[in-house]
Formats: C-alpha cells, structure tokens, sequence
C-alpha cells in the first residue's frame, strides 16, 4: 500500500473538517487549501471524491462552506484510504479471489504479505476521526498553556 498526495490531503481535509464539527460556520476551500498548505484546484478535485464518497457536504450562500456528512468518530482512516486508493494489499496475490499465479499454493511470501495487510488493516480500521480530533486540541491545549 502507498498513500498518494491525494489520499494524504483527504485525510488532512477530514481532519480540518473534524475540528469544526458541530460549529456553526464551515471553512471554504479557500480557507482549507490555506490552512494545509494544498492547492486549491486539487483540493476542489479532492472534495469532490469525498462528497461522492459520502464523508463531506458543501453548503452554498454567505455561511457556506464544507462539513462532514458523518461523525468523526464513524469515519475511519481504513474506509477514507479504500476509498481513495482501493485495496489496502501490499501485493495483488493477498486478495482471496486471485487467480493470476499458479505457484499461489506453494509461495511463502503470500502469507507474510497476507499477515502485513491484516495488521495494516487493523490499525487504520482502529483509528477514527474523532481519536485524531482528540489528539489535535489535545496538543493544542498543552501549547497554549501559559502562566
């Protein structure tokens, strides 16, 4: 598995997206791209894959802007990467319906790359949005503390 620039500024945008759930204003693409230094274009690219995918909402007018269309804490960084970049599998043979090598029963290395997607697969399954929420003001209340 590679996480691509797209998949990393998806999840940075969630993340953004994360700390403003539940308040009344909702940042722009403007004020995203310039938060977390992206491109505009290619954040307007970006969120348009996550409201197709159904994590993100746009609203239009003076108090428009983008929020998550979910909970953080339904929003997992497994479900945002498969759906960015698909399968988590370091190498095509780990799917259970491969059919493209006929050495399949007899590799050693199958299960080792098996072993390595169920591991990869249960950490960014156990990580959800609201998890990272709680880490980001968490670091941010220790930062602004001050006597």
């Amino acid at each position: 598995m590679r996480i691509t620039y797209r998949t990393d500024y998806a999840l940075k945008t969630i993340l953004e997206l994360g700390l403003h759930f539940g308040q009344d204003s909702a940042p722009t693409i403007h004020e995203i791209a310039e938060r977390l230094d992206i491109p505009e274009k290619f954040l307007e690219q970006i969120l348009l894959d996550l409201k197709r995918g159904g994590f993100v909402e746009s609203r239009r007018g003076k108090i428009g802007g983008y929020f998550l269309s979910q909970k953080p804490r339904e929003i997992t960084l497994g479900k945002v990467i498969r759906f960015i970049e698909g399968p988590i599998e370091p190498v095509a043979c780990v799917g259970h319906n491969y059919k493209g090598c006929q050495d399949i029963r007899s590799c050693v290395f199958r299960n080792i790359w098996q072993r390595v997607a169920e591991s990869t697969a249960k950490i960014i399954d156990g990580i959800t949005f609201e998890d990272l929420v709680k880490q980001v003001k968490g670091k941010e209340a220790v930062s602004s503390y001050s006597i």
